[in-house]
């Protein structure tokens, strides 16, 4: 078994004096691990960091087998997360969340958001731009892990205008004013997440990560008995702090 894909690093752990098991999330073989060995030298141990992209090559005999990894940079973003804690943060949380995909299932869409994310989110001038792009990101994964919300129409009246509710029973979308009786029990539905602007003000970003943590948490993490990952919990409040 043989196969070249990009590779968005998640992590590694060592195994042994000299290699490493390194996580990728792959543009066409979703979430692989694979065996790099010498993955600990000077030379590799920067490229194996969380948030850089790279050229991975995976080879096994067979195809349920660990496999050996060897990978090449294309793109190095840590040295410029190091130097944020809301971006080792952000890398950090969006690494957990990948985790919760199945191994080897392909997510084509979602590697492209979690690289678009990883490649912005050292830049101070882009912090709203990646935060809004993580919403977003969150509000797709919770789609790929099987409980997408319904946000196309009022859960009460059929309506697609002004939604700006979401029924945390029902997780479906609610207008503003079929709502307005209800909104102290309702979720804010952000207008940045029903349109393709670019960016978002950064209460309307709070509100979505609301938004998105409640699902994930009900529907997603409780099952599995575990929480969302504290690196979020920071993320969030580093971008609340900024407000």
């Amino acid at each position: 078994m043989d196969w070249r894909d990009d590779g968005l690093v998640m992590g590694a752990r060592r195994h042994g004096e000299t290699s490493v098991i390194l996580e990728l999330m792959t543009r066409g073989h979703g979430r692989h691990l694979g065996l790099v060995r010498g993955g600990r030298s000077r030379r590799l141990r920067p490229v194996l960091q969380p948030g850089n992209l790279v050229a991975a090559q995976w080879r096994a005999r067979l195809e349920d087998h660990l496999g050996a990894l060897t990978v090449e940079p294309l793109a190095a973003r840590a040295a410029h997360l190091l130097d944020r804690a809301v971006a080792l943060n952000g890398v950090a949380s969006l690494c957990a969340l990948l985790r919760l995909l199945p191994e080897r299932d392909p997510h084509e869409d979602l590697f492209e958001m979690a690289d678009a994310i990883a490649a912005r989110l050292g830049d101070i001038r882009d912090f709203e731009i990646a935060a809004t792009m993580m919403a977003r990101f969150e509000l797709a994964l919770l789609g790929a892990l099987g409980f997408g919300l319904d946000l196309n129409a009022c859960a009460l009246t059929g309506a697609q205008d002004d939604l700006a509710y979401v029924s945390p029973k029902s997780g479906r979308a609610v207008s503003r004013a079929a709502g307005a009786p209800w909104r102290d029990r309702l979720l804010p539905y952000p207008d940045f997440l029903q349109h393709e602007s670019i960016a978002a003000a950064r209460g309307d970003l709070i509100a979505a990560f609301r938004l998105t943590g409640y699902f994930l948490t009900r529907d997603v993490l409780n099952p599995r008995g575990v929480t969302l990952p504290a690196a979020r919990d920071l993320y969030i409040d580093a971008l609340a702090r900024a407000a």
